[in-house]
C-alpha cells in the first residue's frame, strides 16, 4: 500500500482530461469460464497501456462494484483512447473480439460496459490518503487557504484541467 499523505492535497492538471468507466457486469458467477478471461484481460490491457508514455493513459484505479470489477482511467484526449479501442495491434481489440464472441455463447451471463466523460474543470481534495484518484494521474499538490473550500478550488483556474 502506499504512503498516507498527511495534510490537505489537491491535484493539478494542465490541458484536456477524460475519465473513462470500463466495468464488468458479472450476472452468473458460478460460470467463470464465461467471465475470468475477459476479467483477466484487462490487467495486461493497463500494463500495455502504463508503459508507453505516448498511450495517453494518464492513470487508473481498479475498483469493485456491485455486479462485478470496473476501472476508472484518467487519459489526455479521447482521440488518443479511441485509437488505442480500435487497434488491431494492441491488446483491446483481439480481447473485444474474445469476449463478444463468449457472449453470444451465452446471453446474459457477462455483460461489459463503459462511460466516457470529457472534463472541463475538476475539483478534488485528499485529506491524510494515499495518493489515489485523480491526484494519482496527474500532479499531487498542497492546498493553499485560498482554495480552502471545494468551491474555490473548481471555480480557480490552477486545478482547472
Amino acid at each position: 500500500m502506499s504512503a498516507v499523505i498527511t495534510g490537505r492535497m489537491t491535484h493539478r492538471h494542465e490541458g484536456d482530461l477524460v475519465v473513462f468507466h470500463i466495468g464488468m457486469q458479472i450476472n452468473r458467477w458460478w460460470r467463470p469460464d464465461l467471465w475470468f478471461p475477459a476479467f483477466a484481460a484487462m490487467p495486461g490491457m493497463l500494463r500495455e497501456l502504463s508503459v508507453d508514455p505516448d498511450s495517453g493513459l494518464l492513470g487508473h484505479q481498479l475498483l469493485f462494484g456491485r455486479g462485478g470489477p470496473y476501472v476508472v482511467q484518467f487519459w489526455d484526449s479521447t482521440e488518443k483512447l479511441y485509437a488505442y479501442a480500435s487497434n488491431p495491434a494492441q491488446r483491446h481489440r483481439p480481447a473485444w473480439a474474445r469476449f463478444d464472441r463468449a457472449a453470444r455463447k451465452a446471453p446474459g451471463a457477462v455483460g461489459i460496459w463503459h462511460e466516457t466523460y470529457v472534463v472541463a474543470r475538476a475539483e478534488s481534495m485528499y485529506v491524510s490518503t494515499p495518493r489515489m484518484g485523480l491526484a494519482a494521474a496527474t500532479d499531487l499538490i498542497p492546498v493553499q487557504s485560498r482554495h480552502d473550500r471545494a468551491q474555490a478550488r473548481l471555480e480557480d483556474g490552477r486545478t482547472r484541467v
